[in-house]
């Protein structure tokens, strides 16, 4: 029987209350295993829970801080406040929705953890009425824009991190900002002043944040580094800015192993950092696809190529091949279009790059995951 048509069970608390507590506690058991496993936890509505950290990425974040003091203005659910909690004295907690504010409040308490104070206040008016200064800054503009829907660039998020970064200085050396991973890196280094590494975070090979760490009058090279997160490991790859574009690499035709980076290296642009690293040869400009003729270790999926044949209806039907994971890379045919012209169908254990070579060639490579 749905919760809703049920009798109430809890005094005080109506059907609908407990039906949104049980659908929201349901989406935490994967992202924020903390709260689902802590009993008394109360949970906000949905979307709210949708667009907090997880507790991989908000503990990623944490390693980045250090000191006493840090000011969170965006606090949201307080995943990102919980864990900067766990490496900083002080922790405050600013959440201009009153209800999410006491919802954090609560958790807090209920989490045991006692050194975050929570104000229901917008975090740049609390800065500006107060007269301390902080180790940290931590921000995380809303990329829901009541003007403009759903928003990416930084002048468009609330708050307007262009706007009041020369502000946030005064109050702060050191700021840490996350942004949307569709934010363009470059662009975001030239909006944001003094930036000294930008990391690339993602789980499961999908990059879900950008984080940009800002410190007052750095002028050095830029480091960018690359973490692929889980429960296991994280899955890390460093570079700096400069030397990626300063990096000469040369370009090979299909070797024993090809290789391909992860979701955060690729987000981050490294192409040339990585085949330096790692002693590979780039299979062309701008495929970002790498080879070797012996197997290294690798930040992302390593194959053994079974056969390397130029792209022909003939050379495909010559490997005999109904059902393959397909990858296209600097191709210009889809995924969708190369199954469909082929009759190939997806899955198994048979790995298909369609993909060019350096001499801009259309080529095929057939291989096994390794």
């Amino acid at each position: 029987m749905s919760v809703l048509l049920a009798k109430p069970i809890f005094e005080g608390i109506d059907q609908k209350e407990l039906a949104e507590q049980i659908e929201a506690k349901k989406k935490c058991k994967g992202k924020l295993p903390t709260w689902f496993n802590t009993p008394n936890i109360y949970y906000p509505n949905k979307l709210n829970i949708e667009q907090t950290s997880s507790e991989l990425t908000a503990q990623y974040k944490a390693q980045i801080v250090n000191g006493k003091s840090l000011v969170d203005l965006t606090g949201g659910l307080g995943v990102d406040s919980y864990f900067f909690s766990k490496k900083m004295r002080s922790v405050l907690h600013c959440e201009i929705d009153p209800e999410l504010s006491e919802i954090a409040h609560h958790n807090f308490e209920v989490l045991g953890q006692e050194n975050i104070e929570c104000f229901p206040v917008d975090g740049i008016d609390f800065l500006k009425r107060s007269p301390s200064n902080f180790d940290w800054i931590f921000v995380d503009p809303s990329r829901r824009n009541d003007k403009k829907g759903k928003v990416f660039l930084l002048e468009d998020c609330l708050p307007n991190l262009p706007k009041h970064l020369p502000f946030l200085f005064e109050k702060s050396q050191h700021i840490l900002v996350k942004t949307s991973p569709l934010l363009d890196i470059k662009k975001g280094i030239d909006e944001l002043n003094f930036a000294k590494e930008v990391h690339v975070v993602s789980t499961n090979n999908e990059v879900k944040e950008l984080l940009f760490v800002l410190e007052k009058g750095y002028q050095g090279n830029i480091k960018i580094k690359t973490a692929d997160v889980s429960q296991k490991q994280n899955s890390l790859f460093d570079f700096e800015l400069q030397g990626e574009q300063d990096a000469q690499i040369d370009i090979g035709e299909p070797s024993s192993y090809l290789y391909e980076p992860n979701a955060a290296i690729l987000k981050s642009g490294g192409f040339k950092s990585v085949a330096k690293h790692y002693g590979l040869k780039k299979l062309h400009r701008h495929s970002h696809l790498y080879t070797s003729e012996e197997l290294v270790e690798f930040q992302g999926r390593r194959f053994k190529i079974e056969k390397s044949l130029p792209y022909s209806k003939k050379s495909l039907k010559s490997m005999a091949i109904s059902k393959a994971n397909i990858t296209t890379r600097n191709f210009p045919i889809s995924v969708a279009e190369l199954r469909k012209k082929h009759k190939i169908k997806d899955g198994g254990d048979c790995y298909i790059f369609f993909t060019k070579d350096r001499n801009d060639a259309l080529i095929i490579l057939n291989c096994l995951k390794v």
